[in-house]
């Protein structure tokens, strides 16, 4: 991708559809480096806070059966990012829905660290973690760009 703004635009495309529509994998592999990775940062059932580090096929493995179940469509709310040389970060808030028009199920931020190769950016890792009853998002992550 030549712009910071067309990766995130394909990252949230590539992953959004309806029930039983077989995502673009090969898209979504195309994003990141060969060596990038997926981490969730939450607080599960018992109220503890859980990491888990994903490869991108261990995702893929991961949400291909939710997704052939449940509709899921994720989009940027607002987006703080910067740049420095050949690395950017961008806190991406998020809110996801079962299909278009429900309201949403959960909000969060999405970390990403991207790189340039002198061509294209590249995601090296995504890092999220949702909204929760301790966490709830602040107001300056919800403003637009």
């Amino acid at each position: 991708m030549a712009t910071v703004d067309g990766i995130m635009a394909a990252l949230y495309d590539t992953i959004s559809g309806p029930a039983g529509k077989v995502r673009d994998w090969d898209r979504l592999r195309s994003l990141f480096r060969e060596d990038g990775r997926m981490v969730v940062h939450s607080a599960g059932k018992d109220g503890v806070i859980h990491t888990r580090v994903l490869s991108l096929e261990d995702y893929i493995t991961r949400v291909t059966p939710v997704f052939a179940k449940e509709g899921f469509y994720e989009s940027e709310l607002a987006r703080k990012g910067e740049e420095f040389g050949q690395i950017a970060q961008v806190f991406s808030t998020y809110e996801a829905r079962h299909a278009p028009a429900d309201a949403p199920f959960v909000r969060g931020i999405n970390s990403i660290q991207l790189v340039n190769d002198g061509k294209r950016w590249w995601i090296s890792q995504l890092l999220w973690q949702p909204e929760g009853e301790k966490t709830p998002l602040p107001e300056r992550y919800l403003k637009a760009r």
